[in-house]
């Protein structure tokens, strides 16, 4: 038995109604007249579609009541009904469905188009089964099915959209339509064999059958099989819809696919599609996941009409590349001034202020949230603890943790890591225990800064019980969990621990690469260090910031001075690397402690940046190593140019003189630090603290 195709739900057409309806106090003043004729009763009826207010329809409805039998037409109380649904008054829609003694199919799809429309869609769900009660006819309705299969998948419950499943195969088939909703409903629940199984029985596969396939793979993580499909789809000579190419945006961003993105843009703008603003959001997503934020500013300054969803995916991007500058700057450009933030922008200023460690501008984004009425956000919320504990305002980020009254596990883990990152391992492991005692589960994120708490107390047996923890609950094909336990073991100088956690690892990175060389650096096996690089390479693994700082590292202790400088020169050569203000401090104690101060000095000199404490701080410790008391002099002033009013260079230049027995000089020093209050704390330096 072929299930029965109908015509799909409709709103009245224009013609429906008259040009000029009567105001409501009219409709009511008519539906007060106690002697209708029949003819004046039709009149009622066909007045219910000019109803403005559910006042003026419930008075209608009342006479009607009192008419001979003209509400007991199924015509006309479905469309009772359907005023009801159109001015918001579902639950006397509902009503007067259930006083219908024998509604029809037509019936039933109205109401449930309605309830999906509404988003009442539990509802719809609970309309559908009462529907096979008492109208089991209904059931095989096309549009009725594909109305409840939809509302399955927006209430999520997929135990009753399989039962329709099987509803459709006993009735022998169904139609295209339909086994579209069932492709989607399966993608939706992560059952992808059986979406497949649907999309495969599609007997015309259109956009909307190709869309739903791949767009569920994407969404269930098979970005590549996403693809896959979009180019079977183009094989078989269907037109992408703008749905179809954000889909596939999306796949391309989660692979960091550059290449296969910039031919989805090309793609857009030959169909057409490039003014869709859904379609502009996605590409400035693709382009800033794909590190090319420059390409999404061009995306961006391209757009004609820049509305509140791509000024705050711009932002995002901004945010997500590390440059948050350029977000605030787009943030505060008065072109935009008219555009009202929402919590996810709002949110991402937040985090930018996080980066930039810049707690003013934290408590004015704060103060701007709670203005536009922001702070009842998760998203924001979380956000300001990251911010606050960032720029180590630990009692500003518990303050706002605890006022959160339903804290999810990102709320708990933005606690657990901004204790972590100031040193406060205990804090951190006790919110763990709380998080736990409270029935939340932890998250993989949870367990790595659970580790990092560990590493901060350097505290290797509970380490090792997180680790425990991890392989218990399957989160060991977590690459960031691996990362955490490389860092752990590494930082607790078990080694081997490290080696094996690294040779299980079936997905490696340039961070678990960087923290396995930087392991064998910190146990002093420089020659392991390097050997590693070199298998990284031999990997085509791209090394990052953190690698190189490694490996120069490893080249200056073991005084391998020539491939110092190759590697240094490979930065920007075949990386497209700058180097940062670390990579040239490790490049002079690569030269310095070797003995080539001259060299050393000269290529201090032609930094392309003013050199800082850490270059400064690297060639004096060749100086003293090398005995070169007039080179170590120079490095000593230099520093104390870049901080006067800090004492401890001048400490350090005194205890220089005192060593090569200049007593004159060591104590002409002293005098003056006294004259200037230039008093050093006890257990405290400015030394080497520089960020690079």
């Amino acid at each position: 038995m072929r299930l029965r195709n109908a015509t799909t739900l409709r709103k009245p057409r224009e013609s429906e109604t008259p040009m000029h309806p009567p105001a409501a106090h009219s409709v009511e003043h008519l539906a007060c007249d106690t002697a209708p004729r029949d003819a004046s009763a039709l009149l009622l009826l066909r007045l219910l579609p000019a109803c403005g207010t559910l006042r003026s329809l419930r008075a209608l409805h009342g006479r009607l009541l009192l008419t001979r039998g003209l509400l007991r037409g199924i015509r006309a109380r479905t469309k009772l009904l359907s005023c009801y649904a159109a001015l918001g008054d579902l639950a006397s829609a509902r009503g007067v469905l259930d006083g219908t003694p024998r509604p029809d199919s037509y019936a039933y799809r109205v109401m449930l188009g309605w309830l999906v429309d509404a988003g009442s869609h539990a509802d719809a769900v609970a309309l559908h089964r009462d529907m096979r009660r008492r109208c089991p006819a209904a059931a095989q309705d096309d549009v009725v099915l594909s109305l409840a299969l939809k509302a399955c998948v927006r209430s999520a419950d997929f135990q009753y959209g399989r039962r329709l499943h099987c509803a459709v195969v006993k009735a022998g088939g169904a139609d295209g339509f339909v086994m579209n909703s069932l492709v989607d409903m399966y993608a939706k629940a992560g059952d992808l064999e059986n979406a497949r199984k649907a999309f495969d029985r599609v007997p015309d596969r259109n956009v909307v059958s190709w869309t739903s396939m791949l767009s569920g793979s994407i969404q269930n993580g098979l970005a590549e099989e996403g693809l896959v499909l979009f180019n079977e789809m183009r094989k078989d000579n269907v037109y992408p819809s703008e749905y179809t190419m954000v889909s596939v945006l999306a796949a391309c961003a989660m692979l960091s696919g550059l290449h296969q993105g910039r031919w989805i843009h090309g793609s857009v703008i030959k169909h057409g599609l490039s003014t869709n603003s859904f379609i502009s959001a996605s590409l400035l997503d693709m382009y800033a996941k794909c590190e090319k934020v420059e390409d999404a500013r061009l995306v961006f300054d391209e757009l004609e009409c820049v509305d509140l969803v791509l000024w705050t995916a711009m932002i995002v991007g901004y945010t997500q590349n590390k440059s948050p500058l350029d977000a605030l700057q787009l943030f505060l450009h008065k072109k935009f001034v008219r555009i009202v933030p929402n919590s996810v922008t709002i949110a991402t200023i937040i985090s930018a202020s996080a980066q930039l460690r810049h707690l003013p501008l934290g408590k004015s984004i704060h103060a701007i949230g709670v203005k536009l009425g922001t702070m009842e956000s998760d998203v924001v919320r979380n956000a300001l603890v990251d911010m606050y504990a960032k720029c180590q305002a630990l009692q500003e980020a518990n303050s706002v943790f605890e006022k959160i009254l339903i804290k999810d596990v990102v709320a708990w883990n933005s606690m657990m890591a901004g204790y972590s990152e100031n040193g406060m391992g205990n804090e951190s492991l006790v919110l763990f225990n709380r998080m736990r005692v409270q029935g939340l589960s932890p998250d993989a994120i949870s367990v790595v800064n659970a580790l990092s708490a560990c590493v901060c107390l350097a505290d290797l047996h509970i380490g090792k019980s997180f680790h425990a923890y991890a392989v218990k609950y399957a989160f060991m094909s977590n690459i960031y969990i691996n990362t955490a336990l490389l860092n752990l073991y590494n930082k607790c100088a078990d080694l081997p621990s490290a080696q094996r956690i690294f040779n299980d690892m079936t997905d490696r990175n340039s961070v678990t690469w960087s923290a396995m060389i930087g392991g064998y650096g910190m146990q002093g096996d420089s020659a392991g260090s390097i050997d590693l690089f070199n298998e990284m390479l031999k990997d085509n693994i791209h090394p990052n910031e953190v690698v190189f700082t490694s490996i120069l590292s490893a080249c200056s202790h073991t005084g391998m001075v020539t491939a110092g400088k190759e590697y240094f020169e490979s930065m920007a050569r075949h990386f497209n690397i700058t180097p940062s203000m670390k990579h040239y401090a490790c490049m002079v104690d690569v030269m310095a402690r070797a003995g080539n101060l001259e060299e050393a000095l000269e290529f201090i000199q032609n930094m392309p940046m003013k050199a800082g404490i850490s270059v400064w701080g690297s060639f004096l410790h060749g100086c003293k190593l090398h005995s070169r008391l007039e080179f170590g002099e120079e490095a000593i002033k230099k520093m104390a140019a870049l901080h006067p009013e800090t004492p401890d260079f001048y400490v350090l230049m005194s205890n220089l003189y005192t060593s090569y027995g200049r007593w004159d000089k060591s104590q002409t020093i002293r005098r003056w630090m006294q004259e200037q209050g230039l008093v050093k704390l006890p257990g405290c330096s400015s030394v080497g603290h520089e960020n690079g």
